[in-house]
């Protein structure tokens, strides 16, 4: 058997079909942010494009990938354990394929290869299009390993259309990666390490990606990056950021059939004026920003290397406001960093009330290996009290969320369908132009993927509550 980086496989588009006869359902375990769950949808098309089909159930399918995230240590674990069931069931059938994508791969390699004897191949997020060739190699008892970076922005997006038997997850939504990577470094952040530094991706094939999605009903568009807003930059010695973040943003506003763009994550440091002012005059760029904070404190964002203090955070907020008013703001938060004082936590409260997010998605300080914090040996804050922090930071953004919802009763809100209602009743569920879910009640049929008014009539923590106003849109 060749060791693992003896095998390399020249980049296939579309990817050749596997061996017909052999055994062709495929099943995706995935974990982690919208990026990673966007690369999933990624390697499922790959797939399809490979002759294989989806399986709802890892149990029922020939091919099985793990596709890991690496940002919270609870996530490796994840990984381990379901990873631990897959090769025991492996023993009994040797046929069965199994891999481990994404982030956690990117940081482990051949250390996965070693500790699990019978895992068959490792990938990281920038090796996507190997997935068929890799799958091939196991099925000829070759196991590989594939973690290089491709800082070529002309070959590292170059993906296969989308395949007819690749069914959209979400009606009438879809992801766009126009950019991946990180420059930044912050201290406790493990991404420039796993998802490499910035490449931003050619508008045209952006472009070209979202009319081939409106053209198929696609009416909502998400645009990915870990800083998107960071896209088209200029970088020394690169040409792959023709034009910036906002203008991106008008063109895909200009594609017939795209009524709704979103974006995600961006950073402070690259908040323009010409993005606030997209906010103000581009309809379709959704009233809704999602801010990564992370703490309150300014001695701890500067620990944190975040490049910002709490003053410009909050002139951001102040300005985009301005320009859009009644825009819902959201953020991510870090409670218990190793240096995180009392007084610290306090200031990341007082933030939270002086801007009253409609959302925040709270973390306790987790060490990542290779980041700055756990190279200059940074301890963990104490778990009782981390967690202490933690349930305080939820129980006051509860609170916020509640006060933002029952402000909503009344309204008339656009919802995008996305399909049944968890909580049965013949509800339907979708989101409004806010990202707030709604879940209401319709008299007449309604079309998945279709835009319909809804009456605001209640609301929980959770969701907005109402019924349909009058026929789809």
């Amino acid at each position: 058997m060749s060791s693992p980086r003896e095998r390399i496989f020249a980049q296939v588009t579309p990817p050749e079909s596997l061996e017909s006869g052999a055994p062709g359902r495929f099943h995706i375990r995935t974990f982690g942010c919208q990026m990673n769950q966007h690369d999933a949808q990624k390697m499922a098309n790959l797939l399809h494009h490979a002759g294989l089909a989806a399986s709802e159930r890892a149990e029922s399918a020939d091919v099985v990938v793990i596709h890991t995230c690496s940002i919270r240590e609870k996530a490796e674990h994840r990984l381990y354990t379901e990873l631990g069931i897959l090769l025991a069931r492996k023993r009994a059938e040797p046929g069965l394929v199994v891999g481990v994508g994404g982030c956690v791969a990117q940081q482990e390699g051949e250390t996965l290869l070693r500790r699990f004897p019978k895992l068959d191949f490792v990938f990281g997020p920038q090796n996507l299009v190997h997935l068929p060739a890799m799958v091939r190699a196991a099925r000829e008892r070759e196991r590989m390993l594939r973690v290089d970076y491709d800082d070529d922005a002309g070959t590292r997006f170059d993906l296969p259309e989308r395949h007819p038997g690749y069914a959209s997850p979400t009606p009438g939504r879809a992801f766009v990666t126009v950019m991946e990577g990180c420059d930044l470094f912050c201290s406790y952040c493990v991404v420039p390490r796993t998802r490499g530094r910035e490449v931003s991706r050619p508008s045209a094939q952006i472009l070209a990606e979202v009319r081939a999605l409106a053209d198929a009903g696609t009416s909502e568009v998400t645009l990915l990056g870990q800083t998107v807003n960071a896209y088209g930059r200029p970088r020394p010695g690169r040409v792959d950021g023709e034009i910036a973040f906002a203008e991106l943003i008008r063109r895909v506003a200009e594609v017939p059939g795209i009524r709704r763009i979103r974006f995600t994550s961006p950073h402070p440091c690259f908040v323009t004026d010409e993005l606030i002012e997209a906010f103000a005059d581009v309809p379709a760029l959704c009233p809704h920003l999602h801010l990564p904070v992370q703490s309150g404190s300014n001695r701890v964002l500067a620990e944190m290397s975040r490049r910002y203090d709490r003053e410009t955070y909050l002139d951001i907020i102040a300005r985009v406001r301005r320009a859009r008013p009644g825009i819902a703001i959201s953020t991510d938060l870090i409670v218990g960093y190793p240096t995180e004082t009392a007084a610290d936590f306090e200031d990341t409260l007082r933030l939270m009330d002086e801007i009253r997010f409609t959302d925040s998605y709270s973390f306790k300080y987790s060490e990542r290996p290779g980041t700055p914090a756990q190279r200059h040996g940074l301890g963990e804050l104490d778990d009782s009290e981390a967690q202490a922090r933690l349930e305080r930071v939820q129980d006051v953004q509860r609170e916020l969320t509640l006060d933002a919802h029952r402000a909503r009763v009344g309204q008339r809100v656009e919802v995008l369908v996305e399909g049944a209602s968890r909580h049965g009743d013949g509800q339907l569920t979708g989101r409004c132009p806010q990202h707030r879910v709604v879940n209401f009640t319709a008299r007449e049929p309604v079309a998945l993927g279709s835009h319909i008014q809804v009456d605001i009539t209640g609301c929980t923590p959770h969701s907005l509550l109402g019924a349909a106003a009058g026929d789809p849109g």
